[in-house]
This record gives structure tokens, sequence and C-alpha cells, in this order.
């Protein structure tokens, strides 16, 4: 699983502090609320929210939304497949449909999620992990396989951080 993981990575920019013992204090109430957050909902929040799913569901209840939400991206759904994981049944959501919902973390998975993230109520930590966009670096490539490393890169450095969750969000 994940044989292309991004080594080479960075951990998480945190924009507000997580001291340890307020993490230790959330997980112990329950299940954390993590929303994955980019601009159309189609790719990079929507694998981020299937491997938390996935892989991390005993620990945290996992979201994802976009700001302009657009459809999912079948490559996305194709690439996550190919791991096992099955995201079809995700569906494109805009941020205001999860307004009820009280995040203990927002996860920008894009930088203009990141810089367009609204203020969210209640104790929400905003942590900003940026992916590079499989869409837009699939966008020049000649045939879909080619096509498709894009995507595996990205999901594959999506699942190497959600592995590490919840430690790598403060």
């Amino acid at each position: 699983m994940f044989s292309a993981i991004g080594a080479s990575r960075q951990g998480p920019a945190v924009d507000r502090a997580c001291p340890a013992a307020w993490l230790d204090e959330v997980v112990d109430a329950g299940k954390l609320k993590v929303l994955f957050l980019c601009t159309g909902n189609s790719c990079r929040s929507q694998m981020a929210e299937g491997f938390t799913r996935a892989l991390k569901g005993e620990l945290i209840e996992a979201h994802s939304a976009g700001i302009a939400p657009g459809k999912l991206d079948p490559r996305a759904v194709r690439a996550m497949a190919e791991e096992g994981i099955d995201i079809s049944s995700q569906l494109s959501k805009h941020l205001d449909e999860l307004a009820g919902v009280d995040f203990d973390y927002v996860v920008t998975v894009c930088g203009h999620a990141h810089e367009n993230c609204p203020v969210f109520p209640g104790r929400a930590r905003i942590v900003h992990v940026p992916f590079d966009d499989p869409p837009a670096l699939a966008a020049g490539e000649a045939d879909d396989q080619q096509a498709l490393q894009h995507y595996r890169r990205v999901r594959d450095e999506i699942g190497a951080f959600v592995l590490r969750l919840p430690d790598s969000l403060g």
C-alpha cells in the first residue's frame, strides 16, 4: 500500500497551535470530527475522506467539502479503487451543507481553500496540508495511464498523511 509515498514531504503547517493535551481531551471524548476542505471537493478532499474512513474510522469521523464544489473526479475514484477503497458513492458538497457539524479540525488540502477558508465557530483548528492538484497535472498528458500516475502519486501522499492521523494534526 502506498508504494510511491512522498518521503520528502514536510509535516503540516498548523495555523492555530493545538497542544497535545487538547488533542488527548478531544480523543477521549469520542471520535475527532475532521473536515477535509478543498476548492472543488472532487479529488484531494474526497481521497482524504475515503482514506480516513477506511483507515482511521474508529478514531475519526471524516467529512469533505468544497468552497466551490464540482463533481467527483472519476480518476480519483479509480485511483482509490486501486487501493481497495470505494469512494464512488461520496458526493461533492458545499461547505454550507455541513454547517451544523462542530468540527475539531479543518484540514485544507489546497492553497485556494486555505486562502479562502471561512472562520469556523467553536473549537475547530485549521491545519493546512497542501497536496498537488492531480487534474491540473494530468491535463497535459497524452493518455489516461499517464494522467493516472499523477492521481496515484497524490493519493499515496494523502494516504501517508492519513496513516499518521491524528498525530499529524498538531
